[in-house]
């Protein structure tokens, strides 16, 4: 091969190599909370922020204890999990819910994409600043 040919493979390689290093950045960006309020739609027709559906409220949802909410009637699976809600517990739960909690009633299949589940998670950690998970005494 001739230098002129090399010297055009070498500056391939690095164009590829440069593009390859930005699409890994690109897909972990960081978590869109705006994003994740789409994402959320999923969860809407079981769950609400501030008040209890079929499944529990999501307010105040970082940083509590799986089964924790007064007067929700959990899963025996969901009583004995063990769990709090941090990034990391709920983007294992999110993904598979009944194989992070066999048993759980939560018949969901998941959240397959992690970009989506750190999306959503990103939501629910910007909620609790919202008016809808605010006190009645501390809305406008």
């Amino acid at each position: 091969m001739s230098a002129g040919r090399q010297a055009i493979s070498r500056a391939a390689l690095c164009a590829c190599l440069a593009t390859l290093v930005m699409l890994a950045q690109s897909a972990h960006a960081a978590p869109d909370a705006v994003r994740g309020e789409q994402v959320y739609a999923r969860c809407l027709g079981c769950h609400a922020l501030a008040s209890d559906r079929v499944g529990p409220r999501h307010c105040g949802l970082i940083g509590r204890r799986a089964a924790s909410v007064a007067g929700f009637d959990y899963s025996s699976a969901m009583n004995h999990s063990g769990l709090v809600w941090d990034e990391k517990t709920l983007s294992r739960f999110l993904a598979k819910p009944m194989s992070a909690v066999p048993g759980t009633t939560m018949t969901y299949d998941g959240v397959p994409v992690a970009a989506d589940r750190a999306d959503l998670i990103a939501y629910l950690k910007s909620v609790n600043t919202k008016a809808a998970c605010q006190p009645e005494s501390h809305k406008p």
